[in-house]
């Protein structure tokens, strides 16, 4: 997919660091945590994200969402550019692209029904006479298989349940971007099937562009259209799903994908003889599809 002008996020050179200490003579020392990463998600379309703990995948996706400034480079969300963090502008944006992160219970109020988070999520944005935002919240709540469970408080739903809950208050508002951050990876096998489909779903329904971050590319290769791959604040490869499992082009993708089971024997004699045949050598520049 490529992004319509005007209608997806082109993300242009992003460089975020961090500082890390002073020294007592010269510049600061600081963490390249994202090193010059250019990438699309087009409108309708997942997006994958995949490399280790400390690849800087979750500091993309944050200034993907808005909620970092990066240190160089540029964001465009749907032919804008994103406002300065914290300005009316930016509040107004930040409706329109939404976070899931890995750990729902950390990100509810243990005090409140699910109803009333929903609704708290829709009127904060909106100006709603109250029978409104109720059958607002209540409709998300039915779209997300929750129907019954909104007079419960968090502590009385299941990991699942709780996060089918953080997706309703998400979507609720109708963002044109949502960004799971590594959002199944605390779920059961079984839990993580039920959300996956459960966002196919969604994304079919509401027209949603999903930016879906883990470490976990048995998931990613279900739920993603595109796949990249980072290694070190670096994007090394992007591409078509399918390509990209099938006939991975970089050495650590390659290495990456070596640690999935295959379905059988074959499979995986193919998958290894396909590594042998391309060169090991990272290419300095990312690999495109």
């Amino acid at each position: 997919m490529s992004v319509h002008p005007g209608k997806g996020v082109v993300a242009t050179s992003l460089v975020q660091t961090y500082a890390t200490g002073r020294k007592l003579w010269g510049r600061a020392e600081g963490f390249r945590a994202v090193n010059g990463v250019s990438l699309t998600i087009a409108e309708g379309e997942t997006l994958g994200i995949v490399g280790e703990s400390g690849s800087g995948k979750s500091t993309l996706g944050r200034m993907i969402a808005g909620i970092e400034a990066p240190t160089g480079g540029s964001v465009t969300f749907w032919g804008e550019h994103y406002a300065r963090v914290g300005t009316p502008q930016w509040r107004s944006q930040r409706r329109q692209v939404q976070v899931v992160f890995q750990n729902p219970a950390a990100v509810v109020d243990p005090r409140w029904t699910i109803h009333a988070q929903v609704r708290e999520a829709l009127t904060t944005h909106e100006r709603l006479a109250s029978s409104e935002a109720d059958d607002r919240a209540q409709a998300m709540l039915v779209m997300v298989g929750l129907g019954t469970m909104g007079r419960r408080l968090p502590h009385q739903l299941s990991g699942g349940q709780l996060q089918r809950a953080v997706i309703a208050r998400a979507l609720v508002l109708h963002p044109r971007l949502v960004v799971c951050d590594e959002a199944v990876s605390a779920l059961d096998v079984s839990v993580q099937a039920q959300i996956i489909n459960l966002l196919l779903e969604l994304r079919e329904r509401l027209n949603l562009s999903l930016m879906f971050i883990s470490h976990d590319l048995s998931v990613v290769r279900h739920i993603s259209h595109r796949v990249g791959v980072m290694h070190n604040g670096e994007l090394l490869e992007i591409g078509d799903s399918a390509a990209l499992f099938d006939n991975p082009r970089h050495a650590y993708t390659r290495r990456l994908l070596s640690a999935i089971p295959a379905d059988t024997p074959r499979k995986r004699k193919q998958r290894d003889a396909a590594a042998v045949r391309f060169v090991t050598t990272p290419p300095k520049t990312p690999i495109q599809p």
